[in-house]
């Protein structure tokens, strides 16, 4: 019996998209604007500034910095104005703490999506994420797309999702995502293919995890609607491995365009974050060529 009802359509009605003006930020821009151009959506655009060193200086300088940093956030708003010119939007740019403002965006605005870019590191940290696109990964209520270094950017502008690929471990958690992959793939008339890994073989085991290939495959067909099996040809894999390396792999043969991911309520940081390990969720999308879409499971 299929257990994801068709009925479940997503819809984006305000889109929040955070920058810093680097590289990585400008690299997410054209998917939240075509995200918002496909849905009719606004898009709330967010810039935090750090405090001037200016402020350092001594209170006799405190007019001219004051008007110095007023015309900095005016510079910047009328940057953020004219790239986002052709859709829906307002801009915030404040000083101060990112996330008072990115937490006043969230409810001012009634966000329910959140569009940011992020960035690998290299040497021992190299898996790691950006620190406020891991922070925001693990404060969102609402789905986060995240735009890593990988993504490709060409023919975003058209937001054209030809494959969706959902990896699940098909637990509650990574559950609450299933609705947003098969939406998606269905309103884009798109591929769907869904994927569950099983751990390799350990020494001594009887019965090896692919054993249960043929009842994973069975609780995947489980969560498509009949009219999507039609609509979108739904594709079933069970793989066997590294759940990172699998998903990559899969999303690079099958040329996919959008990785659907679910995301547990936790506490703490990025390492526990989705139903997936952190370090999984973080290979993942530093080595996506296309962006990574997380789901937070509502909480009861």
């Amino acid at each position: 019996m299929n257990t994801i009802g068709s009925q479940t359509v997503v819809s984006f009605k305000n889109i929040l998209y955070a920058t810093d003006f680097s590289p990585s930020a400008a690299a997410a821009l054209p998917y939240a604007m075509s995200i918002a151009r496909h849905y009719n959506s606004k898009l709330h655009a967010l810039h935090v500034r750090m405090p001037s060193p200016l402020w350092f200086m001594g209170l006799e300088a405190a007019p001219q910095m004051i008007e110095t940093e007023q015309e900095l956030a005016a510079k910047d708003a009328l940057y953020l104005h004219r790239m986002l010119g052709s859709v829906p939007h307002d801009v915030t740019v404040e000083e101060g703490d990112f996330w008072a403002a990115f937490e006043n965006s969230l409810e001012r605005g009634q966000i329910d999506l959140i569009v940011v870019g992020t960035r690998g590191r290299s040497g021992l940290a190299k898996g790691l994420l950006g620190s406020i696109a891991e922070e925001i990964l693990r404060r969102a209520t609402c789905p986060v797309l995240t735009v890593g270094p990988e993504a490709r950017i060409e023919g975003a502008k058209k937001l054209k999702i030809q494959e969706v690929l959902y990896a699940t471990d098909l637990l509650p958690e990574s559950l609450a995502a299933a609705p947003y992959a098969i939406s998606l793939a269905e309103e884009h008339h798109a591929i769907l293919t869904l994927l569950s890994v099983l751990d390799g073989p350990k020494v001594g085991d009887l019965i090896r995890p692919m054993d249960y290939s043929y009842s994973q495959v069975t609780r995947l067909r489980d969560l498509v609607p009949l009219a999507v099996e039609f609509c979108c040809k739904p594709t079933y894999l069970v793989k066997e491995g590294k759940a990172a390396d699998k998903i990559l792999q899969v999303a690079k043969e099958r040329h996919a365009d959008l990785i659907v991911l679910g995301a547990k309520n936790v506490s703490g940081y990025m390492a526990a974050a989705t139903h997936l390990s952190g370090a999984t969720a973080h290979k993942v999308i530093i080595g996506a060529a296309c962006p990574v879409l997380t789901v937070r499971k509502k909480r009861d």
